[in-house]
């Protein structure tokens, strides 16, 4: 058996101990003719949060990086470690969070590359005639989201300029494949409404979208005549989604609360949309310091007041703590995954989206079916306030009609 000479460790053993890190950074240290100053911390670094093996490895990396003939400062060194392709690596996530906490670099643009990316795919899914006017209509939405934030006003998020993008790409190929037309000028009324008939759930939004599309394209002599002028969106103003019945509710809370079969982050989202209205988004972004232990609140978000827990969420949030706790993490965030155990960001999206798919039911139709019952239960308008929302955005919750229970008895009139 093969024994480490320094400290008489079978190779086995070896390449867990916890002190090998530390030892391959001292060796680093002695091979640089200029060493940096926050190696050995950086070694810490990587032992707190990563096996033994992977941390070697990274600081291996690191060394050839340090090594070569370009400049070794913090700021070159995390651009040099990025990886090309949709993931930056696990050194430049690892640099990254370093240097950022001691403030010797800033934040690389990963996530707008990605974001780029991504414009950049839905763009060439469009025929190739079409595609050049979908590029200027994406170039201008870059644009106003820039003087949008220059003026410190709401400007549009990634997700919302693709899918806009999105809209667009799926309406040039149907105006490709279906109807012939190769070029926008020829898009007419009758093009919009047979389109929008392919998906008549979302013809409002997809509505909204092509008018702004059109709109640009107008006023850059794209097109003559606007084809969405006078159209429609003829959806129904108020709720319409599905909600979960009472007696599903029940079985899902006693699945949260009485088992053990649920994964934490499954158990809180899902109590935290049922009995809170919580959204994925509050709960995903949801922080360590948010949790007030003293009076057992939680902020939420961006709503005004803490929000008091109940006993039973309260259970839940002490099991997802615990489940934290044992990831070894010094992520803020209460949902710690994985990927983000060695870092600080939140979960991401794609995540927190199917954490409840055990149970088959969606955050989202929670969440809708708590504020049906408040919005129609309370004042809309105490709703909003407690839940830090426009009272535009509860009023769609309310019913259009009135249930025969909740109707007073009828009694005729003594003459």
């Amino acid at each position: 058996m093969r024994r480490h000479a320094g400290l008489g460790l079978c190779s086995a053993c070896w390449q867990k101990h916890p002190d090998r890190p530390f030892i391959t950074a001292a060796n680093l240290q002695e091979r640089l003719t200029v060493p940096p100053p926050w190696l050995g911390d950086f070694a810490g670094h990587l032992a707190a949060r990563h096996c033994a093996s992977r941390a070697c490895t990274m600081i291996s990396a690191l060394g050839r990086l340090l090594e070569d003939e370009h400049p070794n400062h913090p700021q070159a060194l995390l651009e040099r470690s990025r990886r090309p392709g949709r993931s930056m690596g696990s050194l430049a996530r690892a640099l990254e969070d370093f240097f950022t906490q001691r403030a010797l670099a800033l934040p690389t643009n990963h996530a707008d590359q990605l974001a780029a990316g991504r414009r950049r795919r839905r763009i060439e899914a469009a025929p190739l005639p079409l595609r050049p006017q979908i590029q200027a209509f994406s170039d201008a939405l870059l644009r106003a989201r820039e003087r949008a934030l220059r003026a410190g006003t709401l400007p549009r998020a990634d997700i919302t300029i693709e899918a806009a993008l999105a809209i667009v790409r799926d309406f040039a190929r149907f105006l490709a494949d279906q109807r012939g037309k190769l070029d926008w000028a020829l898009a007419d009324v009758h093009d919009i409404e047979a389109f929008l008939a392919t998906r008549p759930k979302a013809r409002q939004r997809r509505l909204t979208v092509l008018r702004q599309y059109f709109r640009f394209a107008r006023f850059g002599k794209a097109v003559l005549v606007d084809p969405t002028r006078g159209l429609k969106a003829k959806g129904p103003s108020g709720f319409s989604s599905s909600t979960v019945g009472v007696a599903q509710q029940r079985q899902l809370f006693r699945r949260w609360t009485t088992t053990t079969d649920a994964h934490p982050h499954e158990a809180f989202l899902g109590m935290l949309a049922l009995l809170h209205a919580a959204s994925s988004s509050e709960v995903r972004n949801l922080r360590v310091n948010d949790i007030e232990p003293i009076n057992r609140t939680v902020q939420l978000g961006k709503r005004p007041r803490p929000v008091p827990m109940d006993p039973a969420s309260w259970s839940v949030l002490q099991r997802c703590l615990a489940h934290r706790e044992s990831q070894r993490t010094d992520n803020p965030h209460v949902i710690v995954t994985k990927i983000t155990k060695s870092g600080r960001s939140a979960a991401s999206t794609a995540y927190v989206s199917h954490i409840m798919d055990p149970c088959g039911v969606p955050p989202r139709t929670l969440r809708c079916t708590r504020l049906a019952d408040l919005v129609n239960t309370l004042d809309p308008k105490l709703v909003a306030a407690v839940l830090g929302m426009d009272p535009e955005g509860v009023m769609i919750y309310l019913a259009d009609h009135v249930e025969a229970g909740r109707l007073p008895e009828q009694r005729e009139r003594r003459h």
